[in-house]
């Protein structure tokens, strides 16, 4: 990276936004994922501008003149949504991918300085419904992705066929992360549309109220068995590893972003550690009538590891999972819960 630096990151305002933010804020002067001298972080918002629309993409770009790129912003939502609105899915993801790596590749000349790297973020969800486990970085297009996923997951797949295209046809430095299941303050907490770990939070708060009102019988339902298992990541760690991708990595392969396959969680763990981060250990049950979805999935971090050291360190679970429910308690009444 060059000596002055203007690192723009869209879909700033939310949770691995916020997470790449914490960690530029707050890592000591030395550390090799804090901000360094000639550094300008920008954590665009929608109110930047509708990525959808070219020219307020360009605007975006006009504004801050960014040298490097982390590509966050997208159109997400939970299974109900991605299944109902596939088309929607597909056509603004697409639209929005588009737009950003065209400005960042300026065709037009438009006199502001070189994109030096883009990094856009994926999701495991690009990887085929039918493939040998574990996941990894060649078994992006070896088939389909999950039917519930057809329009997120395929929009999110071409991120990798511009990058190579890009790369191949100017020249140009676009790569992309594969995050497993990120979870961390800030996240979207809303019962409706969020995903296992807020949404169990979000819940285990409303029993505990319960509990303190007097149902001291209250407990968390938790949909299926409890036994499928999952490799979630924490937001300020994977913040780091997007850092450290924007400084050292320069290839135009995806990259999975992950704790290890030994670091699998089962969903039963979430819940008691769920519980326990709000004094209620152990007030849990399971409604074995709902399906439990994939049993697991695992995604290797071997590449990852092999490239910034096997001494990077993951907070343990337990650990990360209590700083966001504190986080949850003390941001409640701003915390996006749906209740807005």
């Amino acid at each position: 990276m060059s000596s002055s630096s203007v690192i723009l990151v869209t879909g700033g305002s939310g949770l691995v936004g916020q997470g790449i933010k914490y960690v530029i804020e707050t890592e000591p002067v030395g550390s090799k994922f804090g901000k360094r001298e000639g550094e300008t972080w920008i954590f665009a918002t929608s109110k930047d501008g509708d990525l959808k629309d070219p020219k307020a993409t360009e605007a975006m770009y006009e504004k801050y003149k960014p040298t490097h790129v982390i590509h966050l912003a997208a159109l997400v939502g939970g299974l109900f949504k991605n299944m109902k609105y596939k088309l929607t899915f597909l056509r603004d993801n697409m639209l929005i991918n588009a737009n950003i790596l065209e400005s960042a590749h300026n065709p037009g000349g438009a006199p502001r300085p070189k994109i030096e790297k883009v990094i856009s973020c994926l999701s495991t969800c690009v990887f085929p419904d039918k493939v040998t486990y574990p996941l990894d970085e060649n078994k992006v297009h070896s088939g389909p992705p999950h039917e519930s996923n057809f329009g997120y997951a395929h929009a999110k797949r071409m991120v990798d066929v511009y990058n190579h295209a890009y790369k191949e046809e100017f020249g140009l430095n676009f790569t992309s992360a594969i995050p497993t299941n990120v979870f961390g303050p800030y996240d979207n907490f809303d019962l409706e549309d969020s995903h296992v770990i807020p949404g169990l939070i979000h819940k285990t708060y409303k029993v505990k109220k319960e509990i303190e009102a007097g149902n001291k019988d209250a407990k968390l339902v938790v949909a299926g068995t409890g036994k499928p298992l999952r490799q979630f990541i924490y937001s300020r760690d994977l913040a780091k590893l997007f850092i450290w991708m924007l400084r050292e990595y320069d290839d135009v392969e995806p990259l999975i972003l992950s704790v290890g396959e030994d670091e699998e969680v089962s969903i039963e763990e979430v819940a008691k550690a769920i519980t326990k981060a709000f004094g209620i250990e152990g007030q849990y049950k399971f409604d074995t009538s709902r399906a439990d979805g994939q049993f697991r999935k695992p995604a290797t971090n071997a590449k990852l590891l092999s490239l910034v050291g096997k001494d990077f360190t993951f907070t343990p679970f337990d650990e990360a999972l209590q700083e966001t429910v504190d986080w949850f308690l003390q941001n409640y009444e701003t915390a996006r819960t749906g209740k807005k």
